[in-house]
């Protein structure tokens, strides 16, 4: 049996909880956009570095190149090596955050529900 101070105090608990997932819903939806356009910029950083990668190969192979472009191809696969790296980080971040968003949504439904509880129709 609870008393009704122990009512109000999950009251209060439910009221703080669903505050801070209201508060916390902004930030995370900004950063996950944020993180969606970081990795729309990265794999359009990787197409162009792979543009000129293969385009940095083709010097490679004609035999009247001016200087020797093996040290920068070599340089470019290092980049496209970092970057596939950095894309799979900000890729995992942003399964998180989607996962993150969900729960907080969830939680904040599941606390909206407790608080406003339906209501029935019209007494006959």
């Amino acid at each position: 049996m609870t008393s009704p101070s122990g009512t109000k105090i999950m009251d209060n608990r439910d009221a703080m909880a669903a505050g801070i997932a209201e508060l916390l819903r902004p930030a995370v939806q900004e950063v996950d956009e944020r993180v969606r356009v970081v990795r729309e910029s990265q794999v359009e950083l990787r197409h162009r570095i792979e543009e000129l990668d293969d385009a940095l190969r083709e010097l490679c192979k004609e035999k009247s190149a001016p200087i020797d472009l093996d040290l920068y191809v070599k340089k470019l696969a290092n980049c496209k090596r970092r970057i596939a790296t950095v894309n799979n980080i900000v890729q995992n971040a942003q399964e998180r955050l989607g996962r993150l968003h969900f729960h907080i949504s969830r939680e904040t439904a599941k606390r909206k529900a407790l608080i406003d509880p339906p209501t029935a129709g019209p007494l006959p």
